[in-house]
């Protein structure tokens, strides 16, 4: 993996821990090797998880570390969020799709829609960042976070998104970086359960 992608997976896993100084410290890396653009994503998409709190102070030690001024906006037309969502979405879920939208329909019909147009229409299927990476850094976000099920899904998104085992792998170490040895030998677990129902192997 290019070092590049690893440093955006450091930053993501490092938001979930809500350690000021570990964020700063990954960023501060990352400010190195990374393309400014691709880390102002992951932290944009942090906000799906993490809280708009969380990503606006990173986004500000960002600011700082990198020397960066903040980008241009845009400047999207929201109703071709909604398509873009469903596109994006049915790539991460795979099979899964129609089973997911029912699943969140249940729990509550606007989630739903704010899930697709809101979650992957607006920001996970902007431009700046391929879909490959981005379910990678969601992954690795999402393992400190201590989330399974989430975790699960997009564990399995990251390859239906295109990328291969060994990134994932990484992925998951790098997350595993941040954890406890019983919390890192759960994500290796759910990971490891994840490639044998799945019939992954290492050569994916």
């Amino acid at each position: 993996m290019p070092e590049a992608r690893r440093a955006l997976l450091r930053v993501a896993a490092a938001l979930a821990t809500r350690d000021a100084g570990r964020v700063r410290a990954a960023l501060a890396d990352a400010a190195g090797v990374a393309r400014t653009e691709e880390v102002d994503e992951v932290l944009l998409q942090s906000h799906l998880f993490v809280g708009f709190p969380d990503a606006l102070n990173a986004l500000a030690v960002w600011r700082e570390v990198s020397g960066a001024a903040a980008p241009a906006a845009l400047g999207e037309d929201p109703p071709g969020w909604e398509a873009r969502g469903e596109r994006v979405c049915a790539t991460v879920y795979g099979a899964n799709y129609a089973k997911l939208r029912e699943n969140v329909s249940g729990l509550h019909p606007e989630f739903d829609g704010w899930m697709v147009t809101g979650g992957y229409g607006r920001v996970i299927g902007r431009p700046g960042l391929d879909l490959r990476t981005r379910e990678l850094c969601i992954a690795a976000l999402l393992a400190v976070w201590n989330v399974p099920r989430q975790l699960h899904s997009h564990l399995r998104g990251s390859l239906n998104a295109g990328a291969s085992v060994a990134e994932v792998d990484e992925a998951v170490e790098i997350a595993c970086a941040e954890l406890s040895e019983e919390r890192a030998a759960a994500v290796r677990g759910l990971w490891g359960e994840i490639r044998e129902r799945g019939g992954v192997n290492g050569s994916a």
